[in-house]
C-alpha cells in the first residue's frame, strides 16, 4: 500500500493565499500547548498533503504551524501551538484568539510531504514536533501503510497522546513513548536498526533531537535519501564570503559578509516574501538565472540544489557573482 496525496483534481477552484478564517476551537493540550482550529468565512478548505502547514497573521507575526490532520478531505485546519516565554506570534496566540475570532491565514503549504511511493515509514516526534508527524500518522493509518511513531517528550508535556494512543489501536501502526534523553536514544537506536530495507523516516524536534537521528540513521546504515526531517530553527550559520548579484533589470548589488542576501534585495526595493529568515521554512525561495550556489538551507532536496536555478536568499550565498530572475518592484 503507497500513501496518497489529495488528488489534483481537489485543488481545483481552492484557495491557498490569504484570507480571513474563523476560530471554532481552543483547546489546552498542556500547560504550554494549545491547539486551534479554524474554518473560512466562504468557500471551502484545500485538501492538503501530510506535513504540509499554515501561515498564520499572529499580530504583527507571519508564523508557519504545521496541520495535524490527514489532509484529504478537511472540514477543518487544526494546529498546535507551544506558548514560547520568548513573546512573538505564538505568545500572541494563546493571549488572544478565543472561539469566534477571526484571523488572516495562508495555505496549506506542503514543505515536510511523504514519499508517495514509500511502503514503510518511521516517524519521530520531540515536544511539539509531533504535529506534522501525527498528520502522517493519520495519513498512514487512513491507508493501511505500516508505520511506526516514536514520540519523546517530557512528562506532563506530551501533546496528542490521546489522538496517538487511538491511532495506535490500528493494526498498521505502533507506538513507542520515551519520556528521558536516555530512553529516547535507546528507542531511536532499536527502531533504526529494526526496520527493514526501503522504510522511510522522518522526523521534526528540537535540535538535540534531530542530531542523534540524524547520527543513529547513518550508524544504522540508512541511506540519507530515505532519511527526512524538519526543523524549528537551524544552526547558526558562519558569516559567509562576499558576492554580488545582478537582477532582471540590470540593477547590480553587493552582498557582504554577514548580511543575507534577502536583506539586501528588501534594500532595494525587490518585495521577497519571507518569515523564519533561517532556511527552514522556504518562504524567501527566489530563482537563480545563473551563477553558483552555495547552498546552505534546511529546505531543497539535493536534486533542487543541483539543479542550481533556486535558492533561498535568506541563508544561502553566491560562490561568485550570479544573476537572478527578479526586480525590484517598489523604490529603494
Amino acid at each position: 500500500m503507497t500513501i496518497t496525496a489529495a488528488p489534483a483534481h481537489l485543488h481545483d477552484g481552492y484557495q491557498t493565499g490569504t484570507r480571513t478564517m474563523r476560530v471554532v476551537e481552543v483547546r489546552p493540550l498542556t500547560d504550554a500547548i494549545t491547539h486551534f482550529r479554524f474554518v473560512p468565512i466562504d468557500g471551502t478548505l484545500t485538501p492538503y498533503q501530510p506535513g504540509s502547514h499554515l501561515i498564520v497573521q499572529a499580530g504583527a507575526t507571519r508564523n508557519a504551524y504545521s496541520l495535524v490532520d490527514d489532509g484529504m478531505y478537511p472540514d477543518s485546519y487544526g494546529i498546535s501551538v507551544l506558548r514560547k516565554d520568548t513573546g512573538g506570534g505564538s505568545q500572541w496566540l494563546h493571549t488572544n484568539l478565543v472561539e469566534g475570532e477571526l484571523i488572516e491565514i495562508e495555505g496549506p503549504r506542503p514543505m515536510f510531504a511523504p514519499v508517495l511511493d514509500q511502503h514503510r515509514a518511521l516517524l519521530v516526534a520531540g515536544g511539539i514536533g509531533i504535529t506534522p508527524i501525527l498528520s502522517h500518522a493519520r495519513a498512514a493509518a487512513r491507508e493501511g501503510l505500516p508505520v511506526e511513531v516514536v514520540y519523546s517528550y517530557r512528562p506532563g508535556q506530551g501533546a496528542h497522546l490521546d489522538d496517538l494512543r487511538a491511532l495506535a489501536d490500528h493494526p498498521d501502526v505502533t507506538l513507542y513513548e520515551a519520556t528521558s534523553v536516555e530512553e529516547t536514544v535507546a528507542v531511536l537506536a532499536e527502531r533504526l536498526a529494526a526496520q527493514p530495507l526501503g522504510t522511510h523516516a522522518y522526523a521534526c524536534g528540537p535540535a538535540p533531537l534531530l542530531d542523534t537521528y540524524t547520527r543513529l540513521a547513518s550508524s544504522a546504515g540508512w541511506p540519507a535519501a530515505r532519511v527526512h526531517l524538519e526543523r524549528f530553527t537551524a544552526p547558526e550559520q558562519d558569516p559567509g564570503d562576499p558576492f554580488s548579484v545582478s537582477l532582471a533589470d540590470g540593477t547590480a548589488i553587493d552582498v557582504p559578509p554577514g548580511v543575507s542576501l534577502l536583506e539586501r534585495l528588501l534594500d532595494n526595493g525587490v518585495d521577497v516574501s519571507n518569515m523564519c529568515r533561517q532556511g527552514v521554512c522556504g518562504e524567501c525561495r527566489i530563482p537563480v538565472r545563473a551563477g553558483q550556489i552555495t547552498h546552505r538551507d534546511y529546505v531543497l532536496s539535493d536534486e533542487e540544489k543541483a539543479t542550481g536555478d533556486a535558492m533561498l536568499c535568506c541563508v544561502s550565498r553566491g560562490a561568485g557573482d550570479l544573476v537572478l530572475d527578479v526586480a525590484p518592484t517598489s523604490p529603494t
